[in-house]
């Protein structure tokens, strides 16, 4: 069994659940943001959506630089959520497909300019920047559609909204 070959179950049951997230969010609040510094609800939900294929590609790089400025870019409607989940999902099953355990193992490095900002196994980094990160923003994605008062499905249990136990 490769290292990666726990992780492809887990990005299968994520995604299901990322998906029922995804389809609470309301088309027309898009625009709405919680503070000033917030991402809007289409910014966070379009982020959420893509973390595992962005990462991926990230990922399976040898090292990758930070680019000087990012903008986190937002939906224009809800229907572009699922099917950019779909592709994302299948870009980082993709690639965690093709990692042999030397590749899993290897260091994989971020930096900015010539300074090396991290280095850590990429196994490593598959669970914290791609896997921690998404659930983290999903965990945000929640927490601006309770906020706008829409029902939430159950993530890791019963919501206030829908127990799938009862």
């Amino acid at each position: 069994m490769r290292i990666v070959d726990s992780i492809l179950p887990e990005l299968q049951q994520e995604a299901a659940t990322t998906r029922r997230v995804l389809e609470r969010v309301p088309n027309n609040k898009l625009s709405w943001k919680p503070h000033s510094k917030a991402m809007s609800l289409g910014q966070l939900a379009l982020h959420v959506a893509t973390i595992p294929g962005n990462i991926s590609g990230m990922i399976a790089m040898e090292e990758f630089q930070i680019p000087s400025s990012f903008e986190q870019s937002p939906a224009t409607s809800t229907g572009e959520l699922l099917p950019a989940l779909d592709k994302s999902v299948a870009a980082a099953s993709a690639m965690l497909n093709g990692l042999d355990d030397r590749q899993a193992t290897a260091i994989w490095k971020v930096k900015k300019g010539p300074a090396e900002i991290m280095a850590l196994p990429r196994i490593a980094a598959i669970r914290s920047i791609m896997l921690n990160h998404w659930y983290h923003h999903r965990g945000q994605l929640s927490v601006y559609l309770r906020a706008l008062d829409v029902p939430l499905p159950s993530i890791y249990g019963p919501s206030a909204d829908e127990n799938p136990f009862a």
